[in-house]
């Protein structure tokens, strides 16, 4: 009834915004691990920078890498993992006591800061192990800031129509899609390694300052204001907004007053039994999605090749720009089709169904390889499977995320959008987790 009512959303506006909001939540950090190479370059070992005894250091199996270049990426994954869970969960019970502006702007001005000093970095020369403290401290600044963000978001778009989660998504494909083709460009010119990341980093930054740009505009919105005015709470803006509110208050009779007081008290748990199918699918479908992708992925090798480019732009290509594209694909879709419906058993059944892309992708042209048969050999089923693993991935997920805020009151919206993303945060982190035994299974 409420969205009956509602001012139209004049050209967009407050979707885009919403879009560009979700692209600033992802894009920083999707540059930050495009740039990966550039970090593991800066932690090679050299004689100024460690003792005679340690320069040659190195691991088994003839692993020429330094000890920090090869611990770097499981030690970034754990850095990156554990902050995104914790502060996700933290934000689900405390987003009520910590105004909503100061969550966004606060956590876009910190992420800002953070990249303004590896861009600078890029340009100063930091001994390997300084270099690698810093970096993980970078790390877990960016993915502390970045849960609240996240989940702040879900929790804000909550409170809009189901259709207002699907920019957010939309944004959030986008931004892999736009890293993974940076990439495949950095890998076409030739350009070294310190020039391509000084140039993710400060694309970073534009982006985050777009964010907060659209991010100051939203309030103003007439058809933001209202779903706001619906929910009980009116946007922070300046303090000329809240003498109008006060007169306002002033000209309502008593029984909205008596309605307000009366208003339900928000419950977590009792949150939780409403969503709990949408929570658990959305958990579900990311262990599935970071399970296998790009831990298994990454490490299948094109057999048609022949040494050829395509060997050079095969991973690229076919396993982290096709995956973005296809994600970001079946995100957008939302906007036009949502089926199956928020209370059908269709959804749970399609969300358990991705299980099967596990032993799929274990039985294409992975290498090495320890115990299992090479089923899938030739790179075309490697690419029909990376296809509907995307798409569903991105659809699958964003259903669930408009729907889950859906299915509870509208003064429950917010706080049910910020469980979503704490199940979502928590299915990247057991992804994470679980992707070590699936590699290790092939």
């Amino acid at each position: 009834m409420t969205a009956l009512n509602a001012p139209r959303d004049k050209y967009n506006a407050v979707w885009i915004i919403f879009f560009i909001l979700g692209l600033g939540t992802l894009l920083p950090w999707n540059f930050f691990m495009t740039a990966t190479m550039y970090f593991t370059s800066r932690l090679k070992d050299t004689p100024s920078d460690l003792p005679s005894t340690q320069t040659n250091e190195t691991l088994a199996d003839g692993d020429t890498r330094s000890v920090l270049e090869s611990k770097f990426n499981n030690v970034m994954t754990l850095c990156a993992m554990v902050p995104l869970l914790i502060f996700t969960y933290l934000n689900s019970f405390l987003h009520q006591r910590i105004p909503q502006k100061l969550r966004i702007i606060g956590s876009l001005a910190v992420i800002l800061v953070v990249f303004l000093l590896t861009a600078v970095l890029v340009k100063i020369d930091v001994g390997p192990l300084p270099f690698f403290t810093i970096t993980m401290i970078k790390i877990i600044c960016i993915n502390s800031f970045g849960a609240i963000l996240q989940s702040s978001l879900f929790g804000l778009a909550g409170i809009l129509p189901a259709s207002y989660t699907t920019p957010i998504m939309s944004g959030q494909g986008l931004a892999g899609t736009f890293a993974a083709f940076s990439m495949i460009c950095a890998l076409a010119s030739g350009s070294a390694l310190q020039d391509s990341a000084f140039g993710y980093f400060i694309t970073a930054c534009v982006v985050i300052l777009l964010a907060i740009l659209a991010y100051i505009v939203l309030p103003r919105m007439e058809f933001f204001q209202y779903f706001m005015e619906s929910n009980g709470s009116r946007p922070a803006t300046d303090e000329e907004n809240k003498m109008d509110l006060l007169k306002k208050e002033e000209k309502r009779p008593v029984v909205s007053l008596t309605e307000e007081e009366a208003k339900p008290t928000v419950s977590v748990v009792n949150i939780f039994k409403q969503i709990w199918v949408m929570a658990l699918s959305v958990c579900f479908i990311f262990t599935v999605t970071i399970g296998t992708f790009p831990a298994v992925t990454v490490e299948v090798k094109t057999t048609v090749a022949n040494g050829g480019a395509w060997e050079t732009y095969f991973i690229p290509v076919s396993c982290f720009l096709l995956f973005n594209l296809m994600d970001w694909a079946g995100r957008s879709l939302t906007a036009v089709c949502m089926w199956p419906g928020k209370d059908s058993m269709w959804l749970p059944v399609l969300v358990g169904l991705r299980i099967v892309f596990i032993p799929l992708f274990m039985l294409c042209n992975v290498q090495p390889r320890n115990f299992l048969p090479v089923l899938f050999a030739h790179d075309a089923w490697y690419i029909f499977f990376m296809i509907f693993f995307a798409f569903s991935n991105g659809y699958l997920a964003s259903l669930c995320m408009c729907f889950g805020p859906k299915k509870v009151p509208q003064h429950e919206a917010e706080t049910a959008g910020a469980i979503m993303a704490f199940f979502l945060s928590l299915g990247l982190a057991l992804g994470a987790g679980v992707s070590f035994a699936f590699r290790a299974l092939v």
